[in-house]
């Protein structure tokens, strides 16, 4: 089920609010988890029974983790890592893998491996994450862990951002899912009707627009793609997955705050960055965090004990640590990403320049202004964007660099400028600190007078929303592909 259909929109969600609200406090935690399980079992029903039998497990060895101390805590420890990893490799990588030893076997004239291809659970890389999370944080002590089965299923299964976040931290959530009276007033509850409104727009308004141009343009022949015809396939996808995201973590944290929950957010104006540092402090927020503490950090940590000196190879230690670090953590985000050598590659490539940001770009950044820096920045992402999104991202980017006229020209019609302009005006209009600001608390203290005027604005455009959905192809959210 997704957040962009009739199905979810008119069906479901005033179907599940009906039964919510209408329930006493302490059994709409029980109806939650339910609902949660219906809306994952809606999609993958077959996926469902594995989901559930590893909650229960995990449950309970973090529970029995806690008591323990020494190598069995470690052991458990690395039980629940690799039960949870070794799905998410079974599932989202086994397929690439056996087609990267099939293509070795093939060179080596070899005959292929017999293997039937696997699908992909919705869902699977973020909820890995998040139980992951849990485990790291418990066996730190620095969670206690749920008091119940159900708080850690409600924390897994909580609809709202089960399928592509925000990923959320165990003690970001634990009091919450207890106790959220404070938060269950009528004016969260329209706060959040506002941003899942805002997120929906993001996605049907203008993402789904730019997402066709962006399409046909990706999906052009080498010979039929233009200098200029590239280069706006490039900056339409750069526009077209942050408003796809973000509308996404939009519609998820405003759907949390109907309900009584604040989730932490996910995104933060990430084309205003003045450096890849920045945009990692901007874009997926929750994925960075995440990345920080439980990858780059501790394997930091790990790689200084093991080089005491203040220099090696002429490379100062801590920037050989970083180095190191870096490069294996942003690894690891592109394949978490997909798997594929273009995520790969774009995560190594992400990695590179924020080496490059801690050796010297930093500073020269600093120099150039606040437009400038921030138009380089937009640069370096939107390349990084074409490796992301391109089957051939060698031959799109030469087509961009080499300035050389094409036999096509796409007639971009009156819409998608339109809507591309509005994407624009829409990514960098928070440069300005006033509407930066009357964005902070139209999300977390908005007057009565504006709640009034964007809750009716809402309405207007959730039903302009909804006759798009009616009027047009199925497009699903870009993350639910990882």
């Amino acid at each position: 089920m997704n957040f962009n259909s009739t199905l979810f929109l008119l069906y479901f969600l005033p179907a599940f609010f009906l039964v919510y609200f209408l329930l006493p406090g302490k059994t709409r935690n029980w109806f939650l988890l339910f609902a949660g399980i219906l809306f994952y079992s809606w999609g993958a029903p077959r996926f469902l029974p594995l989901l559930v039998i590893s909650v229960v497990i995990d449950y309970f060895l973090l529970k029995d983790m806690q008591r323990r101390e020494g190598s069995i805590r470690s052991m458990m420890l690395w039980v629940s890592v690799v039960m949870n990893v070794g799905l998410l490799f079974y599932f989202k990588y086994m397929n690439f893998f056996i087609d990267q030893v099939n293509a070795g076997l093939g060179m080596l004239h070899i005959s292929p491996l017999k293997w039937f291809a696997i699908a992909l659970p919705v869902g699977i890389s973020f909820i890995t994450f998040q139980k992951l999370a849990c485990t790291f944080d418990v066996y730190r002590k620095t969670f206690p862990g749920f008091r119940s089965l159900a708080d850690y299923a409600t924390y897994i299964f909580m609809f709202p951002q089960l399928l592509a976040g925000p990923i959320i931290r165990p003690g970001q959530i634990a009091y919450q899912i207890r106790e959220r009276r404070d938060t269950s007033t009528i004016d969260h509850r329209l706060t959040g009707f506002i941003r899942f409104i805002i997120g929906l727009s993001k996605k049907v308004l203008i993402a789904d627009v730019l997402g066709i141009t962006a399409n046909s343009i990706f999906n052009l022949s080498p010979s039929e793609l233009s200098c200029g015809v590239a280069w706006m396939g490039a900056i339409t996808y750069s526009f077209q997955i942050y408003f796809d995201f973000s509308g996404y973590s939009d519609m998820a944290i405003g759907l949390a705050l109907m309900l009584g929950f604040k989730l932490p957010e996910n995104f933060n104006s990430p084309y205003l960055s003045r450096s890849i540092t920045g945009f990692w402090r901007r874009w997926h927020i929750t994925l960075s965090y995440w990345l920080r503490d439980y990858i780059f950090l501790p394997l930091a940590y790990s790689i200084s004990r093991k080089l005491p000196g203040e220099k090696y190879a002429g490379i100062k230690t801590e920037n050989l640590i970083y180095i190191s670090a870096t490069l294996v953590t942003f690894f690891l985000c592109g394949l978490w990403h997909g798997a594929g050598w273009n995520f790969i590659a774009w995560g190594v490539y992400q990695g590179i320049f924020l080496i490059f940001d801690r050796l010297f770009l930093l500073r020269f950044l600093k120099r150039t202004g606040k437009v400038p820096s921030i138009l380089i920045t937009f640069l370096f992402v939107t390349i990084g964007w074409v490796i992301f999104r391109s089957t051939i991202p060698g031959i799109f980017l030469g087509k961009m660099f080499l300035f050389k006229g094409g036999i096509n020209d796409i007639w971009f019609h009156p819409k998608f400028r339109t809507v591309f302009a509005l994407a624009v005006i829409f990514s960098f209009w928070s440069i300005n600190g006033k509407i930066e600001k009357w964005i902070d608390r139209l999300y977390h203290a908005p007057s009565q007078r504006v709640l009034i005027c964007m809750t009716l604005l809402s309405i207007v455009l959730f039903i302009i929303c909804e006759t798009n959905i009616t009027g047009a192809d199925f497009s699903p959210f870009i993350y639910f592909r990882f």
